[in-house]
């Protein structure tokens, strides 16, 4: 279980660690440096310490007693793993928000959809933050806060894994694809088809991974 923050300098320090592990500022496989880290942020090592035990107890670090802690790399059983606990998770709430959507939640959906559209066709990265924004808005469909909390702990391990992989823009645009028609399946309430599309977008998002990972026919 992740332990609950009391001090709010502490919930600053995690959530501006959370955003440099995410984005690959720290790559996969870097030793977080403390002494170097706390002097840029201007905080003593106590917050930062306590917001690498927050971090490494949701996976996003590795806390190695008397080495301190570093960012995971990649490999293929972790994506295995993680994919096959999403999938269960994810495609419980596809199903579950077909059936609980309101108009709101759609227009929502539609909209990350279409900035994720835009931003890629301008020929930027598709950028982690509208990824997730996605997922929240179908996991806020879902209304299933339990599911929720699971999910974003898995998302962010994957992200985090992505980070040290290389870009692959036909794997982006199928993405989008894949999006937009769970969209389309959870405005017609068809549970079924909302259920199969995420299943069959998490499988291309894990096949790429794991070639990216291992890109050798």
């Amino acid at each position: 279980m992740t332990p609950p923050l009391h001090l709010s300098l502490a919930g600053q320090t995690v959530d501006v660690l959370r955003e440099l592990v995410l984005t690959g500022e720290i790559p996969p496989g870097e030793r977080v440096n403390e002494v170097e880290l706390a002097h840029r942020l201007g905080i003593s090592r106590g917050p930062l310490r306590e917001a690498i035990r927050h971090l490494s107890s949701e996976g996003l670090l590795v806390l190695v007693p008397n080495k301190g802690a570093h960012v995971p790399k990649a490999d293929a059983a972790d994506v295995r793993a993680l994919f096959e606990l999403r999938s269960a998770l994810e495609c419980a709430a596809a199903e579950l928000a077909a059936s609980r959507r309101t108009e709101a939640d759609v227009t929502r959906l539609r909209e990350v959809c279409a900035l994720s559209r835009a931003n890629y066709q301008a020929g930027q990265a598709f950028p982690y933050r509208l990824d997730l924004a996605f997922h929240q808005a179908l996991l806020d469909a879902a209304r299933s806060p339990h599911i929720a909390e699971q999910v974003r702990l898995v998302q962010q391990r994957v992200v985090l894994l992505r980070s040290g992989l290389r870009d692959d823009p036909p794997h982006q645009r199928a993405s989008l694809d894949d999006h937009d028609a769970l969209v389309a399946a959870i405005a017609a309430g068809d549970t079924h088809q909302a259920s199969r599309t995420m299943r069959l977008h998490l499988s291309r998002v894990r096949a790429q991974m794991l070639t990216s990972l291992d890109p050798t026919p």
